[in-house]
């Protein structure tokens, strides 16, 4: 490998001077996580309850009913509003639920992020969220740890594999610190955040997420994101054997609830797309809706209970205190109807809340009907409540690795390991064969913008550099004044020539050489190592002569051979 990098190309940072960047990050991912959590906080409790306040327990009901009566059903229109005010006036790519612009950002846009995304995102999504939009709060936070990250690696000149370095960090902390889950944000920032794994990349991520989540603990507390004392001690059960076969139904079911999910996301953006009016109409009838449905679920059953994040209805799940299977599958319903309402319609916030909510209704309601069945059934209905959360996570967004120690993180209970295990790995098997894309991926493919979902570390190993390579380049000397770079056809590389000899890529790219044959793990590493733009391929064996080069590998391009070429591990 010859390294040709161009001297207006920033040399990467020692590890020292990532670790310190690391830091910073944290820093901004941990408080950015509590002062978010404040601001929802401030929105809930003025238009729920007339009273202003930063102390919210979003695990806790809200008291009802509102001072308002039956005018809680403009709630989150006022909310609508807000939203729609910030986004299309500062930054469009605050709308959705964050993820996959950040990935977007990774993959297509250099890891640059525009400063003024963390501002608005947390500003919109704390009024979608306070205001009772069916969201989450794991989307705006990765967005705005993200845009921090990028900010820091676009002030400090560095390579683009170290920008994004750090925007995978900001989104790990900020997931660490909001869910105290240190090991699943790190694992989120890895297996949706990052185009490669490696020592040097790994160490600021884990960094960044141990001091978010020290943030987090120091204000938020020590407990996990839900308390759930009596299955967070091993029962001295072994698993019945009745639960494998309940948890290969139980996973299959899941995984169509995650299909579902999304594909109806999509559907219903598209369908308010073609509604007359405009950005603010649209999302006020969509939250309009949302607050018909928390008012008669208010009036009709005393909760809200589709309302925000919607822990409040989790925590009863899990505690074994909401078990009617009928009402369980009707708040399934609800709920996939106001988050497709509330994202739809053009709302800002995260889809792990909702995911969650999803399936703790349907583990609690296979749960309850076992327990029914067979009162003496050795296991605790909420195990399947834990397990349908984890399936639905790992489902839908394709972060099976993620949603597994994340729900672990999240309750601690460690009878539902096993459980979690399986109904994840049978979830996403479903989902993935009815609908590839997941959650993320879908939006950007959507935009002609091929992604893997999840980081399918094998893949870059089993491909080589001909399988990602482009052929659109043409070829100049340096003495031939004849054919200037701006005459090849757009999105042409131009590759700079000494008589026969190859010198590098025009007009200010770095380079580095391959041979075809080389696996795009070796490419990967050598453009990580260098702080290269393009790896320039030749054939195998050859000299690194003008007419030996077959094609140019970006890491645009690498991102869209990963993308396609994830059929082949459905």
């Amino acid at each position: 490998m010859t390294n040709l990098a161009d001297s207006t190309t920033p040399k990467p940072l020692s590890i020292w001077i990532m670790a310190l960047l690391a830091v910073a990050v944290g820093l901004i991912g941990g408080f950015g996580a509590v002062i978010f959590r404040g601001m929802i906080a401030i929105v809930h409790n003025l238009l729920f309850l007339g009273t202003f306040s930063y102390q919210y327990d979003a695990n806790i009901h809200t008291p009802t009913p509102a001072p308002w009566g039956a005018w809680i059903i403009l709630v989150p229109v006022i909310g609508a509003v807000g939203v729609a005010f910030l986004v299309k006036t500062f930054a469009p790519e605050a709308k959705g639920h964050g993820v996959p612009e950040v990935m977007d950002a990774v993959y297509y846009g250099k890891g640059a992020i525009r400063p003024v995304v963390a501002a608005v995102k947390s500003c919109a999504s704390a009024l979608s969220i306070g205001s009772g939009g069916s969201v989450g709060r794991e989307g705006p936070i990765i967005q705005i740890g993200a845009a921090f990250g990028s900010s820091l690696g676009q002030l400090i000149p560095m390579p683009t594999h170290q920008r994004v370095t750090l925007i995978a960090a900001g989104g790990g902390a900020g997931i660490a610190a909001t869910f105290n889950t240190p090991i699943g944000g790190g694992l989120f920032a890895m297996e949706l955040m990052m185009t490669s794994v490696r020592a040097k990349s790994v160490l600021p991520v884990f960094i960044a997420t141990a001091v978010a989540t020290w943030i987090g603990r120091e204000f938020l507390g020590m407990n996990p994101a839900f308390d759930v004392p009596t299955i967070q001690h091993p029962s001295g059960h072994p698993l019945f054997w009745a639960m494998f076969p309940l948890l290969v139904v139980f996973g299959i079911v899941i995984g169509l609830a995650s299909a579902l999910f999304v594909r109806s996301i999509y559907w219903t953006e598209d369908l308010f797309d073609k509604m007359p009016g405009n950005y603010y109409t649209r999302h006020m009838l969509g939250m309009l809706t949302v607050g018909v449905i928390m008012w008669l679920l208010m009036n009709q059953a005393g909760h809200y209970y589709i309302q925000g994040v919607g822990y409040a209805t989790v925590q009863d799940v899990l505690q074994n205190t909401l078990e009617a299977p009928g009402f369980l599958l009707l708040l399934v319903a609800l709920k996939l109807v106001a988050t497709n309402l509330t994202l739809g319609s053009g709302a800002s916030g995260g889809v792990f809340s909702p995911s969650l909510f999803i399936g703790a209704c349907l583990g609690g309601c296979l749960g309850t009907i076992v327990r029914w069945i067979d009162p003496g059934f050795p296991v605790e209905p909420s195990i399947f409540a834990v397990a349908g959360m984890a399936g639905m996570i790992g489902g839908t967004t394709g972060a099976v690795a993620t949603g597994s120690i994340m729900m672990f993180e999240m309750t601690r209970d460690l009878d539902a390991v096993v459980p979690i295990l399986l109904t994840v790995g049978i979830a996403w098997t479903v989902r993935k064969r009815i609908s590839s894309p997941s959650i993320y991926t879908l939006k950007l493919l959507r935009r002609g913008h091929n992604v893997p979902e999840g980081l399918m570390s094998d893949m870059p190993a089993a491909l080589t550099a001909k399988q990602a390579m482009s052929t659109e380049f043409s070829t100049t000397t340096a003495n031939n004044d004849t054919v200037p770079t701006e005459a090849a056809p757009a999105g042409t590389f131009v590759i700079q020539c000494e008589g026969n000899t190859v010198r590098g890529v025009q007009p200010g790219e770095s380079c580095v050489f391959v041979e075809e044959s080389s696996s795009l793990t070796n490419v990967l590493a050598d453009l990580d190592d260098t702080g290269a733009d393009v790896a320039l391929v030749f054939r195998d064996g050859s000299e690194h002569t003008a007419d030996a080069v077959v094609g140019v590998i970006t890491h645009d391009l690498i991102a869209r051979t990963l993308g396609s070429s994830a059929t082949l591990y459905r």
